[in-house]
């Protein structure tokens, strides 16, 4: 079988080997060990170089089809889009003809462009990963709604699964609830009691950019600090807010208890969850919080807001705390929980609902998908 993926992820080519975003190829890798050849639609860095957080694909059998970088968020952008849209159908459309699976990463300019084109197959089998909120009601951009209401719809996307983070009512036949995976079986461990009376230790783990909010964790400590409150934060991550974030902990005198440590490798997150007493993500948007997962996983405490399917996987407050974006109010609602709350049941509920998602229930559904 020939496997084509249509992705946005820049890749970077280095002694033979494709690399990425590592939680991306690791899942990435899970699906091309069903297929003989991998087609791979995308980006390829010229300057980049490889940082802890990539991965190489593992497949032997590679073909990279390159498309320049697009985007139609200025005229000027929507003007070279157009320039190199021609070129762009006739590499997409000639993969669709050669592979006998089309595997699609949205929300992406890459896939919003394929969308269309996929129409013209519609007795080829075809999966769609949405990554991003597939909320109803959320607010979106066009491009993404775009996006969802093609892949989404039965005639339009014939033959085709749209792979979407949590359960959501009315939803066409098409659209099929699909959680991810970090951790194996072998990494499991039993609920262990943590002490909640010493130091709490807090760990935020994402991109440091707006949309994450980080400097509404580092404030959300700093508060809790000020209550007398025990408090170390752990952000791992990298981004654009990274120096403000620092200039924020030093002219605050935050050093001794919030420590950025940029991206680190899987080993090192793991590590870090196993210790925290709490994840936090008070994002303003997610597809599957990754981090939140991985945290639950042994047994640390959701903090995050309630976007995407979050208010599903904290289980409306049984498995973590569900935040909003008001400073006071977010951290009254912390306090609370910790003078009244049962924190280790709500460990324990994390714990169990996280470890239902192991890599090889993943690897399972995928194998069903593309063996139908």
């Amino acid at each position: 079988m020939k496997l084509a993926i249509f992705t946005l992820v820049e890749h970077i080519y280095k002694d033979g080997k494709y690399y990425g975003y590592a939680p991306y190829v690791t899942e990435m890798n899970m699906w091309s060990k069903y297929a003989d050849e991998l087609i791979i639609v995308g980006l390829k860095s010229k300057t980049k170089d490889l940082s802890p957080i990539d991965m190489a694909y593992t497949h032997t059998k590679i073909s990279f089809v390159e498309i320049p970088l697009f985007n139609i968020k200025t005229f000027g952008n929507v003007l070279k889009t157009l320039r190199i849209y021609p070129s762009v159908i006739i590499k997409m459309l000639n993969v669709m003809r050669k592979a006998d699976h089309l595997h699609f990463r949205c929300p992406s300019n890459v896939a919003a462009m394929a969308a269309p084109l996929q129409i013209m197959f519609p007795s080829k089998p075809k999966t769609v990963k949405y990554a991003g909120n597939w909320k109803p009601e959320s607010k979106q951009p066009l491009g993404y709604r775009f996006q969802k209401y093609i892949f989404s719809h039965p005639f339009l996307s014939r033959n085709t699964k749209v792979l979407v983070y949590g359960k959501w009512p009315n939803q066409t036949k098409n659209v099929v609830p699909f959680m991810t995976a970090t951790y194996s079986n072998a990494d499991r461990i039993p609920h262990k009691a943590k002490d909640y009376t010493g130091v709490l230790k807090f760990v935020f783990i994402g991109s440091l950019v707006e949309g994450k909010r980080p400097l509404y964790t580092i404030k959300i400590v700093e508060a809790l600090l000020q209550k007398g409150y025990k408090c170390q934060l752990d952000i791992y991550g990298d981004g654009v807010l990274k120096q403000t974030l620092q200039d924020y902990v030093s002219s605050n005198q935050l050093e001794d208890h919030i420590f950025i440590h940029g991206n680190q490798s899987k080993d090192v997150i793991k590590q870090a969850v196993k210790q925290a007493h709490f994840t936090i993500l008070p994002s303003k948007s997610e597809g599957w919080p990754k981090a939140i997962a991985e945290g639950m996983f042994f047994g640390a405490i959701p903090i995050a807001t309630n976007v995407s399917c979050l208010a599903w996987i904290l289980d409306n407050g049984n498995r973590g705390i569900l935040i909003d974006t008001n400073l006071e109010s977010t951290v009254n609602l912390i306090v609370k929980h910790l003078n009244k709350v049962d924190l280790q049941t709500m460990s324990k509920n994390a714990l169990e609902w996280s470890q239902q998602y192991t890599l090889e229930r993943f690897d399972s559904k995928i194998k069903a998908i593309l063996e139908k």
